[in-house]
């Protein structure tokens, strides 16, 4: 299926590179979760043995907001307090705070990036636990940390990171699931969701001529919002960023609070909105943003359930029946990187070719 899709032209066709591993995804789901699963449980459990006192996550590009998920993670699952790691404190300022006992998560594609590689050796210096979460087990931020945990999505060659994004998301929710010891009798109700999610992925990106016909609704736009609460909130910071490299089109993240608090007043009857909707308590917090955006007049195009997706302008059903929440990140992504793809197309860009080579392996 996905030879086809990324076949369906010329071999010199624009984006076919995105496209095969965009299609590949529902495969690195299955490899994670036969073969990264045990060695990602090891980890956990000599970390949680070490019984962190608070956790700190430090990351750049898509996989920051692979990074963004696990704080939800952590905080909501674990009752760990997080936080966000500010590089340039170490690298720029040489400052060297007291981080014993802190669990240091450094996530990264590639592995490469000098600041994360210094910033997390820094940690590590400075007492923390450093576990690095990458699609490159022989790189310097894996080289080191204390622990390390292969994502498996194989080589991505598309500038644009798609599978290791879904591959990192799985990974880490693995690792935050195992954290616990399995103590939590909620963790082994996911197991039934976790091991649909292949299919459910598949389904998802089958559906890509529905996705191609969305993406010509917004060809001309000049700039989109995308909003959302909760567990989907890294899902539109991602898909901000997608629109923004692959089809050079400005695009605005902000949580649905957030919204509220001033941008709001931008939100016209012209206004592209695409608002991820997850099926839980994220999406019930966020139902009071969409109808002051449906009062507006904004253009919304809502990916989420089949009930929130026919309330949009348009919309995109995801199939997370019996997915929890802190699942369905992992399945809203999908959709919006066929829109991306489609619209980067569209746009007459070549998603594998960014302009001026904006971006680099090392910065996600």
């Amino acid at each position: 299926m996905a030879a086809g899709y990324a076949q369906d032209g010329p071999v010199e066709r624009p984006g076919r590179l995105m496209s095969a591993e965009v299609l590949e995804q529902p495969e690195v789901l299955r490899r994670v979760l036969q073969d990264g699963a045990p060695r990602i449980r090891e980890v956990a459990a000599v970390i949680a043995a070490r019984n962190p006192r608070f956790a700190l996550l430090s990351a750049r590009g898509t996989s920051d907001h692979a990074a963004l998920y696990a704080k939800y993670l952590l905080e909501i699952r674990r009752g760990l307090p997080c936080g966000l790691a500010s590089m340039s404190t170490t690298t720029a300022y040489g400052a060297r705070p007291d981080l014993t006992g802190v669990l240091f998560v450094a996530v990264s594609q590639w592995g490469g990036s000098p600041d994360l590689v210094a910033s997390t050796w820094a940690a590590r210096e400075a007492g923390a636990i450093t576990l690095a979460v990458t699609n490159n087990p022989d790189s310097s931020l894996a080289a080191v940390s204390e622990f390390h945990i292969d994502v498996l999505a194989g080589p991505e060659r598309a500038l644009p990171a798609t599978k290791s994004y879904t591959a990192s998301l799985l990974s880490l929710y693995l690792f935050v699931a195992a954290l616990g010891g399995g103590e939590r009798g909620e963790d082994h109700d996911d197991g039934r969701a976790l091991a649909l999610l292949p299919d459910l992925a598949e389904r998802i990106v089958e559906r890509r001529d529905e996705v191609r016909a969305l993406a010509a609704r917004y060809r001309f736009a000049e700039r989109v919002v995308v909003t959302s609460r909760g567990y989907g909130y890294p899902t539109a910071q991602e898909a901000a960023l997608k629109l923004m490299e692959t089809c050079y089109l400005p695009a605005l993240a902000f949580s649905g609070a957030d919204l509220l608090h001033g941008p709001l007043a931008m939100i016209g009857d012209t206004s592209a909105v695409l608002a991820v909707v997850p099926d839980g308590k994220g999406g019930e917090a966020l139902r009071p943003v969409l109808d002051r955006l449906r009062a507006r007049g904004a253009d919304l195009f809502v990916v989420g359930t089949r009930a929130e997706a026919a309330k949009g302008s348009v919309g995109f059903a995801l199939p997370t029946e019996g997915v929890p929440e802190r699942l369905q990140p992992i399945l809203e992504i999908l959709p919006l990187h066929l829109l991306t793809y489609e619209l980067a197309l569209r746009r007459g860009h070549d998603p594998d070719v960014p302009r001026a080579m904006a971006k680099t392996p090392e910065s996600s």
